[in-house]
């Protein structure tokens, strides 16, 4: 069965909740149901927003205030709405992205602080009216989530390498949105065994495809 609309999905957590893991399962199983998928990542997607994320999560010493980073990640998205996100919709095909508005709101609101009106204000500017049809939130206690990380190797990133309370704040703001936005956001407990994780995934899923 060949789906003619392109369907938009987000997958959001905070560190270590397995979004690594499940992007290529989700991608696997989409395209088991014969459904075209196109598979990118905030901050980035395409050249300019790529080197936009390098600036973003290594920073070389400089600080980074919280209203340059904001407006950098929007300055992202609104290039990989242009060039990935839009132009893959409108030829039908469904969009499976790494992170998108949520995670502002959750690492940038909830984080750093920033005022959530105007991340409100910022979407609104930069995106209109597209929102993702559905996202998929993994959710973790911050302690596993920030013990998985630790684990990964590499050098923590300047996001990875904030402190407990930071990341409390953004699993907070996640848990917030997803109790404000039951019909898109739904919560996916990540701390049980890999397939139970995968399983409710597809049954979150299916609604999408009928």
């Amino acid at each position: 069965m060949i789906h003619k609309t392109g369907k938009f999905i987000t997958l959001e957590g905070g560190e270590g909740v397995g979004k690594t893991t499940n992007v290529p399962f989700i991608k696997e199983y989409l395209q088991g149901q014969n459904i075209p998928v196109v598979v990118t990542r905030e901050p980035g997607g395409t050249q300019l927003a790529e080197k936009i994320r390098e600036l973003l999560l290594h920073t070389d010493g400089e600080e980074v205030t919280a209203h340059t980073e904001i407006l950098l990640m929007f300055a992202a998205r609104a290039q990989h709405l242009s060039h990935i996100i839009k132009p893959a919709l409108a030829q039908g095909q469904w969009v499976l992205c790494d992170r998108f508005t949520d995670a502002t709101y959750a690492y940038q609101g909830g984080g750093r602080g920033m005022s959530l009106e105007t991340i409100g204000w910022l979407e609104n500017f930069v995106q209109v009216d597209l929102r993702p049809d559905l996202t998929l939130l993994l959710d973790v206690p911050v302690e596993t989530g920030m013990a998985r990380a630790k684990n990964r190797a590499g050098q923590l990133d300047r996001f990875e390498s904030e402190r407990f309370e930071f990341f409390n704040r953004v699993r907070q703001v996640y848990l917030n949105r997803a109790q404000q936005n039951p019909e898109r956001i739904k919560i996916i407990k990540a701390d049980q065994p890999l397939a139970d994780v995968q399983k409710a995934l597809v049954e979150t899923l299916k609604p999408l495809l009928s």
